[in-house]
């Protein structure tokens, strides 16, 4: 498999929130900021670069009968890792994303890589499948994040463009995830028809 098309494929054609439709809890609810959006995406991104690469090493030794629950075992572990991690280093970021982080474990652009990807490829190519998603994932929400945030607040991360009172509030709020979203999936599809 060439490698160039599987780092690509998840940042263009198969970007996993603009034209898979993956990962919507997140999405929606992490991307009242730039900032909360790229940190979630990067969270996702090591989650999954991991698992991946770890998946595809162990997946001979994973009986069928067992594979879904040794995935999400595998995810997990990284998952706490990354908890960790950011609960020491970033704790602002850990606690605005709160309940999300955790919520990776389930999160189907993680377990549906590890399931149509890493179970049936070589760990290297299974890592590039994992930072070519990974950073689809993370540029959606940073993007969204930051429609949001500009249209909402008249800031991307926090460098201010515009006055606040001027910014319209639905857009930092959970309706504003989804009109901000469907605006940005119609633009991308007219662009990908042209």
């Amino acid at each position: 498999m060439n490698n160039l098309k599987v780092l690509t494929n998840g940042i263009i054609k198969e970007n996993p929130i603009f034209v898979l439709l993956l990962g919507m809890c997140p999405t929606l609810g992490t991307t009242s900021s730039a900032m909360n959006g790229l940190g979630m995406g990067l969270a996702t991104m090591f989650v999954l670069i991991c698992s991946n690469v770890v998946i595809s090493s162990i997946k001979r030794f994973i009986p069928d009968m067992v594979r879904i629950p040794s995935f999400i075992v595998v995810i997990a572990s990284f998952v706490t890792l990354l908890q960790m991690i950011m609960q020491a280093y970033v704790p602002a970021l850990y606690a605005t994303l709160g309940l999300f982080i955790p919520l990776i474990v389930v999160n189907c652009v993680v377990l549906g890589r590890a399931e149509a990807f890493a179970a049936k490829n070589n760990p290297f190519s299974s890592l590039l499948d994992g930072v070519g998603m990974g950073l689809g994932f993370t540029f959606a929400l940073t993007l969204l994040g930051a429609v949001r945030e500009l249209l909402g607040t008249g800031k991307i991360f926090n460098a201010e463009l515009f006055p606040e009172e001027y910014g319209m509030l639905i857009f930092v709020l959970a309706p504003g995830a989804f009109i901000a979203l469907g605006y940005l999936i119609a633009i991308i599809n007219r662009f990908k028809k042209a």
